[in-house]
């Protein structure tokens, strides 16, 4: 018996203890080994469809935690049918031409159904977002996820892509975020190459379009996509947009398209409630390589209470006060969290204490979309891809709002008014000669704007 084999039958053990008699012996009992083990999926032959969807959309998620339980590198199941499988050779030829041309710039192979963690404030999302990667172009197209920052729409926008990736390789799916379309659409029209650009974008089965708010102005860029999607919906090709408010708020985008966003489905993601967050954190901790594998409750609640309204803050409070403890050799108490996480909360305060004005929503868009996290955004590090986009921030505050230098330091960790003048003047001065850097100042600018009209 390999290890696959002995490890599908300690999850069995588990299951059987799980399920009541009927359930394991309709579904699991059958099942005596694993097929292989491929690219860190472990496949296991069901006997029919209707089997494989059942595990599949119910029992996957318990099955992929208990292999986090019983096995020291991350894997996970497939359940197949044998008319799904394919020679090897065919299977890797394919998977090889899926790689170069669709995983590496598109989809991030983190987001998954799998590790998604559902709860009131994202149920109705995450089951229409199954039920249209299950059956692409059927259900509701197009999908429109829609949801304040940090919430999750990415995540579960191409958690739909990647699903439908393993249920057939053969699938072409394309993620693009709307300021990528544009700057596609501008490089290629101003180059006479629209035959590169619409064999990019209309050779495809589905097409995933992040922050669609962005293209709001646009008016050449909005005319294209509303071709492209026309094109698409014509073709039966799922379309699925997300979006920082509902179809009918956006600004500047055409009635046109704004009216073809709404003939499906659109979906919310609300900020989740205080026992989601919790269960979010416990799901990280599981996934962390950190020595210490529990937290106390209370812990989690405090960080849970105090970061509300973002995941990717949230996450990021969780990794500091365990790399902060482990550094500092603390056991993890209320108190220890509290001093791990000081430089985080002080700043919180501040910024919810100088008026009304959003200057963490400002913070929070610019490290989203430079990918960082806010404590990487006003920490101390000084790796340049943490000092641009700190620069940035600082530049766009005093913009908007005109505030002193002193008090846009007390927002980056109380520092000097002289940085941050420096900092701003720096931006100004390369937004006259960078283009690339004009184009994401403009980008973020959209996003900020786009919160002030709500």
């Amino acid at each position: 018996m390999n290890i696959y084999d002995q490890l599908w039958h300690k999850i069995l053990r588990d299951l059987e203890q799980t399920f009541n008699e009927e359930t394991y012996a309709d579904v699991f009992e059958p099942i005596k080994s694993t097929h292989k083990y491929q690219n860190g999926y472990i496949y296991v032959v069901v006997d029919n469809e209707f089997i494989k969807n059942r595990i599949n959309r119910l029992h996957l998620t318990k099955i992929n935690e208990l292999a986090l339980k019983y096995h020291t590198e991350k894997v996970r199941f497939k359940f197949v049918t044998a008319a799904e499988l394919v020679p090897e050779e065919k299977l890797n030829k394919l998977e090889e031409n899926l790689t170069l041309k669709y995983r590496p710039s598109n989809l991030n192979a983190t987001y998954t159904f799998d590790n998604f963690v559902v709860g009131k404030s994202n149920m109705f999302a995450f089951r229409m977002a199954m039920k249209v990667a299950d059956q692409p172009g059927a259900v509701a197209n197009p999908l429109y996820i829609f949801g304040d920052v940090g919430l999750g729409k990415t995540h579960l926008m191409q958690a739909i892509g990647n699903y439908a990736l393993e249920e057939d390789i053969n699938q072409k799916v394309l993620y693009v975020k709307a300021d990528g379309f544009i700057e596609d659409f501008a490089n290629l029209l101003k180059r006479q190459k629209m035959d590169d650009f619409n064999a990019k974008y209309r050779d495809i089965d589905i097409l995933l379009v992040d922050d669609i708010q962005i293209m709001g102005g646009a008016s050449k860029t909005q005319m294209e996509f509303f071709k492209l999607f026309d094109y698409l919906y014509q073709q039966n090709k799922q379309i699925v947009i997300t979006s920082d408010k509902p179809a009918s708020d956006l600004k500047n985008i055409m009635t046109r398209l704004t009216s073809r966003f709404e003939v499906g489905l659109s979906v919310d993601i609300q900020i989740p409630d205080l026992e989601h967050r919790i269960e979010i954190l416990k799901r990280k901790l599981s996934t962390e390589s950190s020595d210490i594998n529990d937290i106390p409750n209370r812990v989690l609640e405090f960080i849970a209470s105090s970061f509300v309204t973002n995941i990717r803050e949230l996450e990021g409070a969780l990794k500091r006060v365990l790399f902060y403890c482990l550094t500092n050799n603390l056991d993890l108490t209320i108190e220890s969290a509290n001093e791990a996480l000081e430089p985080l909360l002080r700043t919180k305060r501040k910024s919810d204490s100088l008026n009304e004005n959003n200057y963490d929503r400002i913070q929070s868009i610019v490290s989203d979309f430079y990918g960082i996290s806010i404590e990487d955004l006003i920490g101390k590090k000084r790796h340049s891809r943490f000092i641009l986009p700190r620069h940035i921030a600082m530049f766009l505050i005093k913009s908007k709002y005109n505030i002193p230098y002193k008090t846009i330091g007390t927002l980056f960790g109380d520092r000097d008014h002289s940085t941050v003048l420096a900092a701003c003047e720096k931006i100004e001065n390369e937004l006259k000669q960078d283009l690339s850097l004009k184009m994401a100042v403009e980008t973020i600018n959209k996003k900020i704007d786009s919160f002030s009209h709500r």
